[in-house]
């Protein structure tokens, strides 16, 4: 292990500390700071960012480790990622939190549009940056299949979550006719479909609960990232007592099906949010599509289960060769 933990990548590991840190800054300033923004403290989103950041580079810094090709160039990579995405990034969110004033869609000022413009940028860039390294981290040999695929797919689905950011940036209608007449406004994007940003929210997250929110499918597709690898490393670990599971393919099979489901999870999400419904609120249509996800990857995960046992059975009743003859061979 601690070897393991020398061949991390010092500076998103680094990266990660720091993250921590701020998460646990950001919790005093919630509890000391009375500021909102959009009727949350000021201090929420470098919260939730710090904790989003600190679980990106985690996973990064451990998925380079265990790269045996272009080690030295997904080094270089990653640490771009940390000094030309996490960091503007991060900076730009904490510093309009001190100032207490939006750090998204915010162009009141000269100054608030730079630090949107720093933010669009570094995000663009880390978007460009993940997908590179993912392209550089599948082409790795695996001796576990299922890690093999859960890394890509993990890849793929968090990428695609990091691109809804965009739709959040684009104009809402409103804002559209009002730029189409020659106004110059302070807002332009927002996060909320259906209602204004800043109504009633969930707690922690702030999504919000009286319409829908691009947040939610934001956050979801961009922890594929974390969520389907642990799927992989849990199915593994579950291996040594469950003798269904000890075969490679079953567990690839499981991990493709989870893939599949977390994916079809997000853009449930994005379906619900952008026909302006709150996650908590869902009419009859998307629970009926969330019932009919669950039924076709429960259904998949017992038939990849339900062929793997009679393997498993075949396997185990087969005669033991003679030991002169494999010694014959």
């Amino acid at each position: 292990m601690g070897v393991l933990l020398r061949k991390w990548h010092g500076p998103l590991s680094c990266c990660a500390v720091a993250m921590a840190v701020l998460a646990a800054v950001s919790v005093v300033g919630l509890v000391v700071d009375e500021r909102t923004v959009l009727g949350q403290g000021v201090w929420l989103k470098p919260f939730k960012f710090a904790l989003s950041f600190g679980l990106y580079a985690t996973t990064l810094a451990w998925m380079i480790a265990q790269a045996g090709r272009w080690r030295r160039t997904l080094w270089w990579l990653g640490t771009v990622t940390v000094a030309g995405f996490v960091a503007p990034e991060i900076t730009a969110i904490t510093f309009q939190a001190a100032r207490g004033v939006p750090s998204h869609f915010n162009l009141s000022t000269a100054l608030d549009a730079t630090v949107f413009m720093i933010m669009g940028g570094a995000a663009y860039l880390g978007w460009l940056l993940t997908f590179v390294m993912g392209i550089l981290l599948i082409a790795q040999r695996r001796v576990d299949r299922a890690m093999a695929w859960a890394i890509p797919l993990g890849l793929a689905v968090s990428l695609a979550g990091m691109s809804i950011g965009y739709l959040m940036t684009a104009p809402t209608p409103g804002q559209a006719e009002q730029l189409a007449s020659g106004l110059s406004l302070a807002t332009v994007g927002a996060h909320g479909v259906g209602g204004p940003d800043g109504g009633p929210g969930m707690p922690v997250t702030g999504w919000e609960t009286g319409s829908g929110d691009l947040r939610v499918a934001h956050f979801v597709g961009l922890h594929a990232l974390q969520v389907l690898p642990l799927v992989a490393i849990g199915l593994r670990m579950l291996s040594r007592r469950f003798a269904v599971l000890a075969s490679g393919a079953t567990r690839t099979g499981l991990v493709i099906t989870a893939a599949f489901g977390y994916a079809g999870l997000t853009a449930l999400v994005l379906w619900q949010a952008r026909r302006g419904q709150a996650l908590v609120h869902p009419d009859a249509l998307t629970l009926g599509a969330a019932a009919g996800l669950v039924a076709l990857v429960s259904a998949a995960a017992v038939v990849i289960l339900a062929v793997s046992a009679p393997r498993r059975a075949t396997l185990r009743d087969m005669p033991a060769r003679p030991a002169a003859t494999l010694a014959g061979r």
